[in-house]
Parts: structure tokens; C-alpha cells; sequence
């Protein structure tokens, strides 16, 4: 009984990171956007619109674009907690874990991601209407992606990407010296880290608007990169070399015009 109550939460935690693929997938497809976040015809005309007409248009509306964000975490961030969750079971039966504290730490750790992205939904919009962004999330100047890029790429070098990553890194010492036991323990425990994961990989977020929110390669290859991060055995060693490359990123994207010129495109 108890492997078929293992089995059967693991199982409804992946198709619920499928299940948000899937509603991303068929978001870009309704927006008319391919995989690499490219607009077609009638995603090119909705670029162009104005979020000030007097109609209805989700993507200048906040509850649509929370839908969006919110889905987006569930896609991105969910699969990052696998070794977390994997941590939590390994000290169910030396410090009196349950399965309801394993809910819990799932509870709370997405409560904080969801906050999340009512905020960076809240910041889209801000952008949208003050000409930053299209109607896309894409940004229309590469001054601002680049600038994107090159915060995020700094970030990566910061005492506080140092000290999130390392919990995110070594979940089972964040549990052994926060442990709490049931589902209110899990919840609690689940919010602390949610708390540090949000601080470790926001850049990561935020870096949709240098693409388009909407691109599910660059959605993949960033969900990826943070599954990576957060192994024990090598997630240390590819923090700071994504720094730099994201880095060398933002000196390609301020350069492209000359690059072009130089390449005769």
C-alpha cells in the first residue's frame, strides 16, 4: 500500500509538469509562435498591436498573463525539485517524515512560485504599456535584452546567487536544520525553500523577456540548465561558466548589427 501511494503521487507530480508543457504548448500555438518563439503571420500582427485599444486582449490583461506565468513555473521549476523531494523521502523514516510533509514541501515550495509570478506578470505588464516589451513579452530594443542578459550573466557571481544555490544545491542540510514534521512542517519547510530557489533562479525568468516569453527552446534549455544546477554531483561546476557565457550573450546581442555587417547578413 505504501509503494502504491508512492508511486501514484510521483506519478500525478510528472503529469502535472506535463500537464503545464502541454497548456505552454498550446498557448504558443494559440499566439501563433513556434517552438523558438518565433511569430507567424497573425502573431506578427498581434505584436504590433496597442495595448491601449479599446478591446479585450489577454496579453494585456493581468489574470491571462498570471495563467501564463503560473503554468510556466510549473513547468520550468517542478522538475527542479525532484532531487528535493528525493532528499525529503530519504529522511521520512530517520526523522519521522510523511507523506503529507512531502505534499506539503510541494505546496509550499510552488505557494512561493506562484507569488512569483503574480509579481513578474505585474512587471510584463508595466513593460507592455511602457514600450519595453510587445504584446509578445518580446523586447523591442536589443539594448534592453543585451542589458537582460548581462545583469543575469553578473548575477551568477554574487554572494546571494552563492548562498541560494547552495540550499537549492544541498536540500537534505536544509532539512536537517529546519525539520518540522506533518504537512504544516512540509508547508514551512517547502516555503523556506521556495524562498531560495525564487532568489537562485529568477534571472532565469526574467530572461524570457530577452526572447519571448513564449519560446518554449528557450523555456526547455533553461528549465535544463537548472535541473543541472541542482545536482550534487555537478552543479557547482557550471554556475559561473553559464555567468560568462550569458555574458559573451549580451556582448552578441549589443554587436549584432556590426556582426551582420561584418558576415554580409
Amino acid at each position: 500500500m505504501t509503494a502504491a501511494l508512492r508511486t501514484s503521487l510521483w506519478l500525478g507530480f510528472f503529469a502535472l509538469i506535463l500537464a503545464s508543457w502541454a497548456l505552454m504548448y498550446l498557448m504558443a500555438m494559440d499566439m501563433d509562435v513556434d517552438l523558438l518563439g518565433r511569430p507567424g503571420e497573425m502573431g506578427e500582427r498581434m505584436r504590433m498591436m496597442d495595448p491601449r485599444m479599446p478591446m479585450y486582449m489577454p496579453m494585456a490583461n493581468f489574470g491571462p498573463l498570471f495563467v501564463m506565468w503560473g503554468a510556466m513555473m510549473a513547468a520550468m521549476m517542478l522538475p527542479t525539485m525532484v532531487p528535493t523531494l528525493r532528499a525529503y523521502e530519504d529522511l521520512m523514516v530517520s526523522a519521522n517524515g510523511t507523506r503529507a510533509g512531502w505534499l506539503g514541501v510541494i505546496l509550499g515550495y510552488f505557494a512561493v512560485w506562484l507569488v512569483f509570478a503574480a509579481l513578474i506578470a505585474a512587471v510584463q505588464l508595466a513593460l507592455l504599456f511602457g514600450g519595453v516589451v510587445d504584446m509578445l513579452g518580446i523586447a523591442k530594443s536589443r539594448w534592453f535584452a543585451a542589458g537582460l542578459l548581462l545583469a543575469v550573466g553578473l548575477f551568477q557571481f554574487t554572494r546571494t546567487k552563492e548562498i541560494c544555490h547552495g540550499v537549492c544545491h544541498s536540500p537534505a542540510m536544509y532539512f536537517l536544520g529546519h525539520w518540522r514534521t506533518g504537512f504544516g512542517g512540509g508547508l514551512r519547510m517547502g516555503l523556506g525553500l521556495g524562498v531560495f530557489c525564487v532568489g537562485c533562479c529568477w534571472g532565469f525568468m526574467a530572461l524570457g523577456f530577452a526572447g519571448g516569453v513564449m519560446n518554449l527552446a528557450w523555456m526547455g534549455i533553461a528549465t535544463l540548465f537548472m535541473v543541472v544546477e541542482k545536482l550534487p554531483q555537478i552543479g557547482h561546476y557550471i554556475t559561473k561558466p553559464m555567468g560568462f557565457a550569458l555574458i559573451l550573450g549580451a556582448v552578441a546581442v549589443a554587436a549584432w548589427p556590426q556582426i551582420q555587417t561584418l558576415t554580409g547578413g
